[in-house]
């Protein structure tokens, strides 16, 4: 495993963060290579206090899920050491990264938390914008189909009007034959 050597950028740790069960959450041997830690040695401290990760913090993933993730990038080495996975991994949401800190207590897992903690707020900041960037294109469609409509109606009645006015008529006056 390659360890992060200095603070890792935003950017790669919000590439760290997967949604699972329809929530953002980051994997346990992210986690222990941000913190410069063995992942197990995370697994160990989070076990030991696992009171502190109740369902809503932290999850543990199906080996469908893990499945589904090694299909999206690779977990494990194919060959060597890791090559099977003896437990499945952690998954921690927002609260639970948060609450690691209390776990994993050096100076540099608070400032790797405060780091993941803002990319978490980073992203939800996005996903409001996104939101808000959504419901008013919905506004502005709306609008938009309004006076698109309201004119059709209008260049109808035009039309209407107009094939009224070309009707031939009847001629005023003797007819000379």
């Amino acid at each position: 495993m390659e360890l992060l050597t200095t603070k890792p950028e935003l950017t790669i740790i919000k590439n760290k963060i997967y949604e699972i069960r329809g929530v953002k959450v980051m994997l346990d041997f992210d986690l222990a290579e941000i913190y410069h830690v063995e992942t197990k040695n995370l697994k160990r401290a989070v076990r030991r206090n696992i009171e502190r990760f109740p369902a809503d913090f932290m999850f543990e993933l199906t080996q469908n899920e893990v499945y589904s993730l090694r299909c999206q990038f690779g977990t494990l080495e194919t060959i060597g050491r890791g090559k099977h996975a003896k437990y499945l991994p952690f998954a921690f949401t927002e609260q639970g990264v948060a609450q690691l800190s209390s776990v994993l207590n050096s100076s540099f897992a608070i400032e790797m938390n405060i780091s993941i903690i803002r990319a978490f707020v980073a992203l939800r900041q996005y996903a409001l914008g996104y939101a808000e960037l959504n419901r008013k294109l919905d506004d502005f469609m709306i609008t938009t189909n309004t006076q698109f409509n309201e004119i059709y109606q209008l260049l109808d009645e035009f039309a209407a009007h107009k094939k009224e006015l070309e009707k031939p008529q009847n001629r005023i006056g003797f007819v000379l034959r």
